[in-house]
């Protein structure tokens, strides 16, 4: 019955991911784009922490859902507003998911476990969301890194060793490790920033 509560909350999830009208490619197919970092999200969970949870599973699987229903220009264009938008997306996600939870038929209790999570609450005492951060990391280090870099030529580099910095500082020590013994792609360009941005830690 668990297993199958489980399957039903990912089927409500991929499929609300699904309507994303945000295409990408990858592996020569096209994706939603919030379908696929659903997809890469889980993926990385299963390859950094395999012994994971239910409701972190669910928590990491969902935690963009339906971003683009919630975009960053409905907030002033300056860094407060980039961090009001912020905020809301972690209430929006978690009040989201938690709504096809809900469907899927979990409790109260298990709930409140996933969107405490998904909204980034308690970080640095809450183990859940203290994973969530390191998974979403290390999918930002393997599959966007390299494209935010390239969107941005203006950037000196220690303006770029800043923003690793801020992404590593995320990470617990094990993400680290686990970003540097192979286990992921670093993007081939980046690697000496990486580690620069490693060792001023």
């Amino acid at each position: 019955m668990t297993q199958q509560i489980f399957n039903s909350a990912i089927e409500l999830i991929d499929a609300a991911n699904n309507e994303d009208p945000n295409i990408e490619s990858s592996d020569g197919k096209d994706w939603s784009k919030e379908g696929l970092y659903s997809r890469r999200m889980s993926d990385m969970l299963q390859r950094y922490l395999p012994d994971s949870d239910d409701a972190v599973k669910l928590a990491v699987h969902a935690q963009h859902i339906q971003r683009w229903k919630s975009p960053r220009s409905d907030f002033p264009m300056d860094r407060k507003g980039y961090h009001q938008w912020r905020t809301a997306l972690y209430t929006f996600h978690a009040d989201t998911a938690g709504k096809y939870l809900e469907q899927a038929g979990y409790d109260a209790a298990f709930i409140d476990r996933v969107k405490l999570a998904i909204g980034k609450k308690s970080l640095k005492t809450n183990t859940d969301t203290q994973t969530l951060e390191d998974v979403a990391a290390l999918v930002f280090i393997e599959h966007y890194m390299q494209a935010f870099v390239d969107k941005h030529p203006e950037y000196e580099e220690e303006k770029w060793l800043l923003i690793v910095v801020r992404t590593l500082k995320k990470m617990t020590a094990n993400a680290h490790q686990f970003s540097l013994e192979g286990h992921i792609t670093l993007p081939e360009p980046l690697i000496p920033l990486i580690q620069k941005a490693v060792a001023s830690l």
